[in-house]
């Protein structure tokens, strides 16, 4: 069948006559302290020794949450990365996120002007293509474009997190270590 074609466990056929779209419901208002609650638990920040920073983030955000928490981000995370003269940018347990997501995070590894794009991603469900390009207004400041940026990956990364990855590395921004990835990405 299909699987002993492909090699690929994860590879599956349906066929859903009746198919409806599930649609995220959209994030209930919460309180400052309950969104630092949850910044403290899917992100992890480090100076090690040199002033390298490290950060690990287990979910990306997406456009409409970012915006959202995007203030406290800056205080809590963004502020003490951009003092570090090199970035190890761990994906290794990221996966999980949001597509609107992977815009903001490249565009801090680029240049405002002018405008890159980044990817492609094509929805076959719907059979769409999504461009992503940088932007070029963000809160708070880039990282710049000369500091080190190591992506760490592992067999967990997935998704969202791939597509990071491959952004950056494609851009070449930064320099992946670490093991195979998952292979679910967005593509």
């Amino acid at each position: 069948g299909v699987q002993g074609t492909v090699s690929d466990p994860r590879v599956a056929v349906s066929y859903e006559p009746d198919y409806v779209p599930v649609v995220p419901p959209k994030m209930p208002p919460l309180p400052p302290e309950h969104l630092v609650a949850v910044l403290q638990t899917s992100i992890k920040l480090d100076i090690l020794e040199g002033n390298t920073g490290y950060l690990r983030i287990d979910h990306i955000l997406g456009e409409e949450v970012a915006e959202k928490v995007g203030p406290l981000l800056i205080d809590l995370v963004w502020n003490k990365i951009l003092a570090t003269s090199a970035l190890i940018f761990d994906l290794r347990y990221t996966s999980s996120g949001d597509i609107s997501g992977i815009p903001y995070i490249v565009s801090y590894f680029t240049q405002a002007e002018p405008v890159v794009h980044i990817d492609s991603v094509y929805d076959r469900p719907s059979n769409t293509t999504t461009e992503l390009f940088s932007l070029s207004n963000l809160l708070g400041e880039r990282y710049g474009l000369t500091k080190p940026l190591i992506i760490l990956t592992s067999k967990n990364t997935k998704g969202i997190a791939e597509d990071v990855a491959y952004c950056l590395k494609n851009l070449k921004r930064a320099t992946i270590v670490g093991e195979k990835t998952a292979g679910g990405s967005v593509k």
